[in-house]
């Protein structure tokens, strides 16, 4: 049987099937070896066509940032509860999202955040980043109008959050939380009442 030939360039959406490809990748234990030529091999067009959408590998890296923060952005937003509710409440929600998407998908936020901190990062990485981050500020701003958190700059009172978080987290992915015969679930509330005292005036 002869061998399939790659499709033409009119693929429909080949930039987010690269992508998806991209994270499998990272999900599958990295992407130093990927190429864009392995990449269009997988998506089954011609070598050439990913470099429509993606000058060099970096810029495949940078999408797949942006679009991760994007998406932890929709996450926390989706999971907030809203302004009536009691703002422990909107902290729960928020941790549980950060952390959910922190452990599932650990090597794509790594990713990010070396992204972001790259002195040449596109701006679109960098504006999805602050978009993403965005919500956890206005949290702790609402916490500090409703008297439940202390004063000062809500980016570095949010800072003490995101390091327990974080470090829950990091916990959970390299198994010392579930060495010590805990999972995400059996800790977080408890943290999150933990950071509720700590954040009170």
């Amino acid at each position: 049987m002869a061998a399939t030939a790659p499709r033409s360039y009119h693929h429909g959406n080949l930039r987010a099937e690269l992508l998806a490809h991209a994270e499998e990748a990272l999900r599958a234990g990295g992407l130093a070896d990927l190429s864009l030529r392995e990449l269009a091999r997988r998506a089954g067009v011609s070598h050439a066509a990913p470099r429509r959408h993606f000058a060099d590998k970096q810029a495949l890296f940078d999408a797949l940032a942006q679009e991760g923060f994007e998406r932890l952005g929709r996450e926390m937003e989706d999971a907030d509860p809203g302004g009536q509710a009691p703002w422990r409440d909107r902290l729960a929600a928020f941790a549980r999202a950060y952390v959910t998407f922190a452990t599932r998908d650990a090597a794509l936020l790594d990713l990010m955040f070396a992204g972001k901190h790259r002195p040449d990062v596109p701006p679109g990485v960098r504006e999805a980043a602050d978009r993403a981050f965005g919500r956890p500020l206005e949290l702790i701003a609402a916490g500090q109008a409703a008297g439940a958190v202390e004063a000062g700059d809500p980016r570095e009172v949010s800072l003490f959050a995101f390091a327990a978080l974080q470090g829950l987290a990091a916990l959970s992915t390299s198994d010392m939380l579930s060495g010590a015969g805990f999972t995400v679930d059996d800790v977080l509330d408890g943290v999150v009442d933990r950071l509720v005292r700590a954040l009170a005036p």
